[in-house]
C-alpha cells in the first residue's frame, strides 16, 4: 500500500529544495508502476523482483518504493557482478537473521552474502540501534567484515562525517545500492514503521544522508522500505518517506544540473 499512498501524498510537496536552491522540476522521471510483490508468495518475491529489475532500462538512478525490506535482496542481486557492488544501509537492524524461515524482511543482507555472493566487506550499515539486534547477529556481521556505524557514531561524529566514512569504505566498489529502512528513524518521526524504536535518527539527519549519497555518481539505486500506511492514520510516516524520496531527486539534480540550471 505504501507506494500508492505516497504517490497521493506527493501532491502536497513542491519540487523546490529551498535549502539548496535546487528545483528538480525538469528532471526526467519515468514511473514504471507497481510490481505484483504483494500477490506473490514469500519464495516467489525474490525471483520475480530480480527478473523485473534486470529488465529495467539502464538509467542514472533508480528509486524503489516498498514494501518491506525483503525487496532489497533481489534488487541488489539484479545489479550483476556483486564483487563490484556496494550496499549501504540506513537501518536500525542488521537484517542478518537465519534464512531457515525463508527470505523475510529480516534476512536481505544475510541472503546476499550467504547465497548471492556479495562480499561482506561490500556492506556498510549506518544507524544501528541499541536493543534492536542480538549479540549473535553483531558477531556474524563482524565475522563477515560488514562495516557497522551505530547511532552513537551518528550522535558523536555527526551524520555528514559518518556518511563520508561509509562511502569511503565502499570506495573499492564500482556501483552502490542504498537501502533506506525508515525504521532507522526515531519512533517519534516514524510511528508507521513496525520496527521503529526510541533513540533513532532524526528526519533531518536521514535527509542529509540521502542527499549526500545520491549526489555521488556511484550510487545508482536506492530503496525506501518498511512503512505501513495502515499503522499511520495521520500519514506522518508516509510524508517522511515522500520527503526522503524528493530529497533523493534533489540530490540527483545536484549531480546532473549545472549551477545555472538548478
Amino acid at each position: 500500500m505504501a507506494p500508492l499512498v505516497m504517490r497521493e501524498r506527493l501532491g502536497r510537496f513542491s519540487t523546490f529544495h529551498g535549502e539548496t536552491g535546487i528545483d528538480f522540476g525538469d528532471l526526467p522521471v519515468i514511473d514504471v508502476g507497481n510490481w505484483p510483490a504483494s500477490e506473490l508468495s514469500m519464495e516467489e518475491v525474490p525471483i520475480e523482483l530480480r527478473r523485473l529489475a534486470e529488465a529495467l532500462d539502464e538509467t542514472t538512478l533508480t528509486l524503489y518504493l516498498g514494501g518491506d525490506n525483503a525487496i532489497t535482496r533481489p534488487l541488489v542481486a539484479a545489479m550483476g557482478d556483486l564483487e563490484r557492488v556496494g550496499v549501504l544501509t540506513f537501518d536500525a537492524h542488521h537484517d542478518v537473521r537465519s534464512l531457515e524461515r525463508g527470505p523475510t524482511n529480516g534476512t536481505p543482507i544475510r541472503g546476499l552474502i550467504e547465497q548471492d555472493g556479495l562480499p561482506g566487506g561490500n556492506v556498510v550499515q549506518v544507524g544501528i540501534h541499541s536493543f534492536a539486534n542480538s549479540a549473535i547477529y553483531r558477531s556474524w556481521c563482524d565475522e563477515q567484515g560488514i562495516g557497522v556505524l551505530t547511532m552513537a557514531d551518528v550522535d558523536s561524529r555527526g551524520i555528514d562525517v559518518v556518511v563520508e566514512e561509509a562511502m569511503t569504505r565502499l570506495g573499492h566498489c564500482d556501483r552502490i545500492y542504498v537501502d533506506v529502512d525508515i525504521d532507522v528513524l526515531d519512533v517519534a518521526f516514524a510511528p508507521g514503521c513496525p520496527g521503529s524504536r526510541p533513540g533513532g535518527m532524526t528526519v533531518r539527519d536521514l535527509s542529509r544522508a540521502v542527499y549526500r549519497c545520491v549526489a555521488d555518481p556511484k550510487v545508482v539505486a536506492m530503496d525506501f522500505v518498511e512503512v505501513d500506511p495502515e499503522s499511520d492514520p495521520t500519514n506522518r510516516t508516509v510524508d517522511v518517506m515522500a520527503h526522503l524520496f524528493l530529497t533523493a531527486a534533489a540530490g540527483l539534480a545536484s549531480r546532473l544540473f549545472s549551477p545555472a540550471q538548478r
